[in-house]
């Protein structure tokens, strides 16, 4: 069986909004593509809430809904394992979101329409409605990237984007070994340097209703830094790993 498209979801925690967040994405499948092979993949990653519970329970009635639960390995190791099983699935397209109901469905025809013109887009937080460290962070990694890789993408690590199978196939196999903490950067680094126009498509970004957010504090700047030496490390490397996706 091929799916025309999957979209990946990690979860952690989000018992108090995971429910209407995958009714909103399936609804929004069975509409949109209603004679057409498609599924929501969510990562439960390890969550220590209900999330689990009720995913489960989801699964059961939810005709178009995979669930896969997993040890807690962080959000960038349950999206590349989320990747890897629309890829399992045969999937003609990838879409990743995020499960904490801060963006909306309706936003995903703008990267849709794009999709004969580039096999990678990103859509970009105009207004992003998170903490002032945090942004600040993306700012930094704007920046970090320019300097680096003398490439310029508004939001690397934006989870809200559309990549064609084939295409997300070459990314994994040169994505780096050990495996990066924010995958998505990676993947956009390389997508963009092989010659893909990402477009960067403004979406709405809303305020998180509820849930927690996994990094928070001071271990925000350790991941910082950790993505700083992972990238400075990748640029070595980046050449080959182009080749690799272009060949």
């Amino acid at each position: 069986m091929t799916f025309l498209l999957s979209i990946v979801m990690p979860a952690y925690n989000e018992q108090d909004c995971i429910e209407k967040v995958v009714h909103n994405w399936t609804s929004f499948l069975k509409n949109k593509f209603p004679n057409d092979n498609t599924t929501l993949i969510v990562i439960n990653d390890g969550s220590k809430d209900n999330t689990k519970i009720l995913l489960d329970k989801l699964e059961k009635e939810v005709t178009n809904l995979t669930v896969v639960n997993q040890k807690n390995g962080g959000h960038g190791n349950a999206v590349v394992n989320g990747y890897n099983k629309a890829l399992e699935l045969n999937s003609q397209y990838i879409f990743q979101t995020d499960s904490d109901d801060q963006f909306v469905s309706d936003d995903f025809d703008k990267l849709w329409e794009k999709r004969h013109q580039s096999d990678f887009i990103l859509g970009y937080r105009e207004v992003r409605h998170d903490a002032g460290v945090r942004l600040f962070i993306t700012k930094f990694l704007r920046s970090t990237i320019s300097f680096v890789y003398g490439t310029y993408i508004l939001d690397s690590n934006i989870p809200f984007r559309l990549i064609k199978g084939t295409f997300l196939q070459k990314l994994m196999n040169q994505l780096p070994n050990p495996e990066p903490f924010a995958p998505n950067i990676f993947l956009s680094v390389m997508a963009k340097k092989s010659g893909q126009q990402t477009f960067d498509i403004p979406i709405t970004h809303k305020d998180r209703e509820t849930g927690e957010v996994s990094i928070v504090k001071w271990n925000l700047w350790k991941v910082c830094i950790r993505s700083f030496k992972e990238l400075l490390r990748f640029r070595l490397e980046l050449n080959q790993h182009v080749k690799a996706i272009r060949a």
